[in-house]
């Protein structure tokens, strides 16, 4: 069995996760979910009456780091495509680093404030984890 194309193809796939992901934070995700105010202590009227423009500064917050998201993915999945598939020098540490520092990073802290949403994580940088572990596994 080859293992190279199927690291590349779950490179792929968590690229694609992260494509998805920063598309919802540009588009779809409310400034403040439930469990952000849960986490906080506090209630929408609270947080409207005590910081009126919270809700608009934090919209803009998260289309930018929606277009970041989204970015890291349309990278990882060109990298899974060319460099880590003809097993480039330097391939296998820049999607290491990446990983870490993306989607390990946001899923080490979802876990920690406790959200909803850290299992979900968890599954999306399987695929990436897997893909470097079969990388490795392949000579």
């Amino acid at each position: 069995m080859k293992l190279k194309p199927y690291s590349a193809s779950l490179l792929v796939l968590g690229g694609l996760l992260l494509v998805a992901m920063g598309v919802y934070f540009v588009f779809l995700r409310p400034a403040l979910l439930p469990e952000d105010l849960s986490y906080m202590g506090s209630t929408w009227k609270m947080v409207e009456a005590d910081i009126p423009r919270l809700t608009d500064w934090l919209q803009k917050v998260f289309w930018v780091m929606g277009g970041y998201i989204f970015t890291t993915g349309v990278l990882t999945v060109f990298i899974a495509r060319t460099s880590f598939r003809a097993r480039a020098s330097g391939a296998f540490g820049m999607v290491a680093l990446a990983g870490i520092s993306s989607i390990g990073a946001m899923t080490v802290v979802n876990f920690m404030i406790g959200s909803d949403f850290k299992w979900l994580l968890l599954t999306f940088t399987l695929p990436w984890a897997i893909a470097l572990i079969l990388y490795r596994l392949h000579k």
